[in-house]
């Protein structure tokens, strides 16, 4: 068998509905890769991976999948509630490299089994949190050390549209999705602590369900999943962070907004929303921006932080997801010794998003 660095890496993909088809899309534009086998049970998901993959086997199950010799690397882009038992799985049968999507569990009852299979695992998995590879985002990252002389506020703003539709209206339930502040937040929990470099000991929250998905019954049964919300973290040290979401909001110029604050000044993200959700009538859409901001001397720099437009048209998160497979992609081939995003980021993440839901469901301070 010739070095993983040397032939073509092939991935076995779990999981195809529209964030599975945005990885399939991003892979598509990496060299040296191909999608060997592809498990998704919904029909209509199913013909669409097979377009865009149409040289992969697709299988009826996870054994399946696993019993194709070919694979190097595995996919998890499933919804959320299936992500542990299919790791379970995987681990039982065939350990091969991982990149799994967010968030990594859903019930608090689960972490002990989270932890356990971290423990044991015997090959690399990567937790999918794109945000981080967002080029603002990542500029914001790399910049705000010199920028700030050291972070000490953190504020995070998502101004962005509803959940899209997916299979069987998965999304809408907490029971499915962990709650919104697990769904979707995980990202900016996991920004919190890469930015600061700090585990959080205190979440308080205010937040539910105003506007979106209350006039839809899905077989006798109201969504309830959460639509705004305020978080407020602090950290080891002192360092205190702030999460605004709001998801009736899709009139926005920038989706998220990040400020980072500390002794020396003040650096910004301003991140647009997915290119093809901008209106054709209002010209071309924003292009990414990070500004900075001293304290001495005053004046701000404004950096534009233009993205590929094929990354871009290749998936909704900023180019980002091509970014991440490009650095897992690495891993796989024994070129990075481990994953940039541990199973313990994507158990802190959780833990954090949990308490924010449990904040804002009980009215009280969570300590961690």
């Amino acid at each position: 068998m010739a070095p993983l660095g040397l032939r073509t890496i092939t991935y076995g993909v779990i999981g195809c509905g529209m964030m599975g088809q945005e990885h399939l899309r991003n892979i598509a534009l990496l060299p040296g890769t191909a999608i060997g086998a592809i498990f998704e049970p919904d029909p209509a998901m199913r013909a669409r991976a097979a377009a865009l993959a149409p040289r992969a086997r697709l299988v009826d199950s996870i054994d399946a999948l696993l019993a194709d010799p070919d694979l190097d690397c595995l996919l998890i882009a499933s919804p959320n509630f299936r992500h542990i038992e299919q790791l379970q799985a995987i681990a039982a049968r065939r350990p091969l490299p991982v990149l799994v999507e967010k968030p990594l569990f859903t019930d608090p009852r689960d972490l002990a089994a989270v932890r356990a299979f971290a423990d044991r695992y015997p090959a690399p998995v990567w937790v999918a949190m794109e945000y981080r590879y967002m080029p603002p985002v990542a500029r914001l990252l790399a910049m705000a050390p010199e920028a700030t002389g050291g972070i000490r506020m953190l504020s995070i703003r998502e101004h962005r549209y509803p959940f899209l539709s997916k299979v069987d209206h998965w999304n809408r339930f907490n029971r499915y999705t962990g709650g919104t502040f697990v769904e979707k937040c995980c990202h900016f929990f996991d920004l919190m602590r890469l930015a600061i470099g700090a585990d959080p000991v205190r979440i308080m929250a205010t937040g539910g369900q105003a506007l979106n998905h209350l006039d839809e019954d899905h077989g006798g049964r109201t969504p309830d999943i959460f639509d705004h919300g305020y978080v407020a973290v602090e950290f080891e040290g002192g360092v205190r962070a702030m999460l605004e979401l709001c998801m009736f909001a899709e009139g926005s110029r920038w989706q998220e907004e990040i400020s980072a604050v500390g002794p020396r000044g003040k650096i910004e993200a301003f991140v647009p929303g997915p290119t093809r959700f901008w209106p054709d009538d209002l010209g071309a859409a924003p292009v990414a921006q990070v500004v900075v901001s001293p304290r001495d001397p005053k004046g701000p720099q404004v950096h534009a932080i233009p993205v590929d437009p094929a990354l871009l048209e290749a998936g909704d998160h900023n180019g980002s997801t091509f970014y991440q497979h490009q650095r897992f992609l690495d891993l796989v081939r024994g070129q990075r010794r481990t994953p940039e995003v541990t199973l313990q980021d994507g158990i802190w993440a959780v833990r954090m998003g949990q308490a924010a839901q449990a904040a804002m469901s009980e009215g009280r301070v969570i300590t961690l």
